[in-house]
């Protein structure tokens, strides 16, 4: 069920333990993904990048969020609570606004993930082996307006 209006906002500081949340509620109920970090570890890494970043959430509470590195034009994260709705959609439709190049990451393992992105225009590039903390590999994949 595509959802008509998806409120997306940039986020708040006080929104950064909710965004680890997410990621480590998508850990624990994903069965190849090992729990390396603690939501406080998680939230503390989410934390020192904010002001970097371009961070964006959706509900409320936030069940979805993104991170985009605009320097290296990269979506660092995106994980969503809520699959099926149109979210992740308009996630990624808010980071291409203004670029004509961004790039990802995806867990080699995670298909579902490879097959939305490349609904959205994203191609694999390369498969890379995995950035401490993370064990698993990962496919790099690039969009070109």
């Amino acid at each position: 069920m595509m959802i008509d209006t998806v409120q997306i906002r940039r986020a708040r500081p006080a929104d950064v333990e909710a965004c680890a949340r997410v990621v480590h509620d998508w850990v624990s109920q994903t069965e190849w993904m090992p729990e390396e970090l603690s939501v406080d570890q998680l939230a503390g890494m989410i934390g020192e990048a904010f002001d970097a970043r371009e961070i964006w959430v959706a509900g409320e509470p936030v069940d979805c969020y993104m991170s985009i590195d605009p320097k290296e034009q990269k979506i660092s994260a995106l994980y969503c609570s809520r699959t099926g709705q149109g979210i992740g959609k308009h996630f990624v439709d808010k980071a291409k606004e203004g670029r004509d190049f961004l790039w990802l990451t995806t867990h080699t393992l995670n298909t579902a993930a490879q097959r939305f992105y490349r609904r959205e225009g994203f191609e694999v590039t390369a498969e890379e082996p995995p950035v401490p903390p993370d064990t698993v590999p990962v496919f790099r994949m690039e969009w070109r307006a």
